[in-house]
C-alpha cells in the first residue's frame, strides 16, 4: 500500500522521521559563544602591498589569481625596494577608527586585521624585528594599537591575523622558493623561536584582550615544514596569555585532530554547503583580491553577499567580509557601498542573523530560500529568508508538524499578522499584502515551543510541484554516487543505473487531485528491454526506457553531449490529503545503463 493515512503514518514512521528540533552547534565551547552569536565580521587586508595596488613598475601582478597582497613574492621584488612603497602612504589620513566605524555601520560585530601578512612586515612597533611600522614611520604608528583601542571604544571584538607559516622576510621563514632550494627543520625552528613566538607574545601582551588570533596555513601541518610540536607550542602560548582568545583551524590543526581549536576556517571565498555542530567561518571578499588591486572589477552584488551570509548562518556558520583599504586608508567605494547596504538590511533584519542557528530540516528543503531560528522567552521563532519571491504570493513551508502561533514580516514594526493555513506538516503563507525587500525579505514564524519536524520530506516548490532527486530520497543511500554536473553544467547531475535499482521519496500532498508525473533521464542504448515503473497512491505506471540520443551543448564548438530528456509518464489521482511514498524502480537490461536525473510531480 503506497498511500498512508495520517494515523498510519504516525504509527509507522514516527521513530524514523519525527524528531525534536535541536539547536545544533553543540560542540561550541564557552570561549566561542560570542563568535557564534555575532555571525558577521570584517576582515582587513592592509600592509605595504596596499601601496602597490597590484602593479609594480608598470607590470601587473604576475599571477591571474590577482591577490595583490602577494606582489612581493609574485613579482620577485627586492625587500629594500618593497618598503619604498610606504612613501605612498598618507599617514595624516589613515585612521583605523574609521574602519571600525564602517564595520559597525555595516552590521559587523568583530574586526580582524592583518597584523603580519606573508611579507613578514608587522603593523605594530615590534621590538622583535626591525621590519615593522615603528621603524618606518615618523612619528611612529602602531596600527594594531589604534585598531584595538577603536574596537574597544565602539564595542566590537578584535581579531589579529598573523602569518606564522609563511614569512618572506626572515632568512629562515617559509618562502615557496624553498621547494627548490630547501630548508632544514633546525633553520625553520630558528625563525619560529626568533620571530613567531616572541611576536605573538607581544601581540598577546601589549594590546589588552585579544578575542581571536586568525592564522593562515591553508594546508595540514603534515604537508608543511611546520611541526605539530611547534603548533602546540604556539597554541599553548595563546592559552597561557589569553585564555579566552579564539584560535582557528588554519593554525594547521584541524578540529577533528585537536578539540581545543575553536572554529574551522573554510577556503578563501568558500561558502558553506553543510551543517556543522562546531563553529566555522567563511573568509570572503567583495571583489576578488584581498589587498587593494586597482584593476580588480569582480565585485559581488549586495544581494549575493547577503545570500552568502544567510546561507552560512542557516548552516551554523559565520561570514567574515574583507576590505582592502588603499594607502591613504580609504575603503574602495564599491566595497564600502555594498557593506553599508548590508548594514541597512541588518539594521532591520538582524534579528534573523545574530544569535540564530541552523534549523534541522534538510539544507535545501525549500527552493525559495534559507531558514534560521532561535529560542525566545515566549517560545520559538523561524526566520524564512526569501531569495525567490513566489509569483503567486504563496509561500510553502513543508516538514514542520505544528501550526504557527503567528506569522509576520520581520521588517513590519507593527507585526501585522499574515494569513496562513496549516495542514499537518504543510503551512501555506499568504504574502499578498507583504512589501518585498529589494535584497532578501524575511518572514517570522512563531511557535509556542520548539516544533517537531518530519524529516526527509520533499517540499512543495514555489511552482506547486515536487522535484524528486537522487539526493532527497527518504533515506540517504550511501552506495548511491551522484555524478556532479559537467561540461559547464550542460550535463546535469545524475546517477548511473546499471542494474535494478529502487528509489523512494516521501511527499505530503495538501491539494488532492490529478497530478502529472514526468521523468528525466539519458539513455544511449538501442535496446527496447530496459524499463521503469513508478508506484504512488496505490497506482503503478510502467514504461519502456526510450533512447534519448545526443544534443549540442554549446553551439558552434563541436560540443556533443548525451541528451537528458523529460518524458511524461502519465497522470495519477491523489484522492486525499496526506503522506505518500513514491517508489521508482529502474530495470536496465544487461549491458544497458540508465542515467537518471529527476521525477517531477505537479
Amino acid at each position: 500500500m503506497k498511500y498512508y493515512s495520517h494515523k498510519f503514518y504516525i504509527i509507522a514512521f514516527t521513530l524514523l522521521l519525527l524528531t525534536n528540533y535541536t539547536n545544533g552547534q553543540q560542540q561550541t565551547n564557552e570561549r566561542a559563544q560570542w563568535f557564534t552569536d555575532s555571525r558577521f565580521g570584517m576582515f582587513i587586508h592592509w600592509g605595504i602591498y596596499s601601496g602597490a595596488e597590484g602593479i609594480w613598475k608598470g607590470e601587473k601582478l604576475r599571477n591571474d589569481n590577482d591577490y595583490a597582497e602577494w606582489i612581493l613574492y609574485r613579482n620577485r621584488i627586492d625587500r629594500e625596494e618593497y618598503v619604498t612603497l610606504l612613501d605612498r602612504f598618507d599617514w595624516k589620513k589613515i585612521d583605523p577608527e574609521k574602519w571600525v566605524l564602517h564595520a559597525k555601520n555595516s552590521g559587523m560585530k568583530y574586526v580582524t586585521l592583518t597584523a603580519k601578512h606573508h611579507d613578514g612586515f608587522a603593523l605594530w612597533d615590534s621590538k622583535v624585528s626591525d621590519y615593522d611600522l615603528g621603524n618606518y614611520t615618523n612619528p611612529k604608528r602602531d596600527i594594531v594599537k589604534e585598531l584595538a583601542e577603536a574596537c574597544k571604544k565602539h564595542g566590537l571584538k578584535i581579531g589579529l591575523y598573523y602569518s606564522h607559516w609563511v614569512d618572506w622576510e626572515h632568512k629562515y621563514g617559509w618562502d615557496h622558493t624553498r621547494e627548490i632550494y630547501g630548508i632544514t627543520g633546525d633553520e625553520y625552528d630558528q625563525y619560529w623561536q626568533e620571530k613567531v613566538i616572541p611576536q605573538m607574545r607581544e601581540l598577546l601582551t601589549n594590546y589588552g584582550e585579544i578575542d581571536m588570533i586568525w592564522f593562515d596555513m591553508w594546508i595540514h601541518h603534515s604537508r608543511s615544514v611546520v611541526t605539530k610540536k611547534q603548533l602546540i607550542q604556539l597554541k599553548g602560548l595563546i592559552r597561557e596569555l589569553q585564555p579566552n582568545c579564539l584560535v582557528n583551524s588554519r593554525l594547521g590543526l584541524s578540529i577533528e585532530e585537536d578539540s581545543d581549536i575553536d572554529f574551522k576556517t573554510l577556503g578563501d571565498n568558500q561558502i558553506g554547503n553543510k551543517k556543522e555542530d562546531f563553529p566555522w567561518q567563511s573568509p570572503a571578499t567583495v571583489a576578488h583580491s584581498w589587498g587593494f588591486h586597482s584593476l580588480d572589477t569582480k565585485y559581488k552584488s549586495t544581494t549575493t553577499l547577503l545570500k552568502s551570509l544567510i546561507n552560512n548562518v542557516s548552516l551554523n556558520g559565520n561570514f567574515m567580509l574583507n576590505i582592502g583599504p588603499r594607502a591613504n586608508g580609504d575603503i574602495p567605494y564599491e566595497v564600502s557601498q555594498r557593506m553599508l547596504e548590508m548594514g541597512k538590511w541588518l539594521n532591520v533584519n538582524g534579528e534573523s542573523i545574530y544569535g540564530t542557528k541552523a534549523f534541522n530540516l534538510r539544507k535545501n528543503q525549500h527552493d525559495w530560500g534559507k531558514i534560521t531560528c532561535k529560542e525566545t522567552p515566549d517560545g520559538f521563532k523561524l526566520y524564512l529568508h526569501i531569495f525567490t519571491w513566489p509569483l503567486n504570493n504563496k509561500l510553502n513551508l513543508t516538514g514542520i508538524s505544528a501550526s504557527p502561533k503567528k506569522v509576520y514580516l520581520l521588517a513590519d514594526d507593527q507585526k501585522t499578522e499574515l494569513n496562513f493555513t496549516n495542514t499537518n506538516v504543510f503551512t501555506e503563507i499568504n504574502l499578498t499584502s507583504t512589501k518585498t525587500n529589494p535584497y532578501v525579505s524575511v518572514i517570522v514564524v512563531e511557535y509556542d515551543k520548539k516544533p517537531n519536524i518530519v524529516d526527509n520530506l520533499v517540499a512543495k516548490t514555489v511552482d506547486g510541484g515536487y522535484s524528486l532527486l537522487p539526493q532527497n530520497q527518504i533515506i540517504e543511500d550511501e552506495f548511491l554516487i551522484l555524478n556532479p554536473k559537467e561540461n559547464r553544467g550542460t550535463i546535469p547531475a545524475h546517477i548511473e543505473i546499471g542494474k535494478e535499482k529502487t528509489l523512494k521519496w516521501q511527499i505530503y500532498v495538501d491539494e488532492p487531485g490529478d497530478k502529472n508525473i514526468d521523468i528525466s533521464y539519458s539513455f544511449q542504448n538501442e535496446s527496447k528491454e530496459s524499463k521503469l515503473s513508478l508506484t504512488v497512491a496505490n497506482k503503478t505506471i510502467s514504461q519502456v526506457i526510450s533512447q534519448t540520443g545526443k544534443t549540442v551543448g554549446e553551439p558552434g564548438q563541436n560540443w556533443v553531449i548525451d541528451n537528458y530528456k523529460s518524458n511524461r509518464l502519465g497522470k495519477i489521482n491523489f484522492q486525499n490529503k496526506g503522506f505518500y511514498e513514491v517508489e521508482l524502480t529502474l530495470y536496465p537490461a544487461e549491458k544497458d545503463q540508465i542515467n537518471f536525473q529527476w521525477v517531477w510531480i505537479e
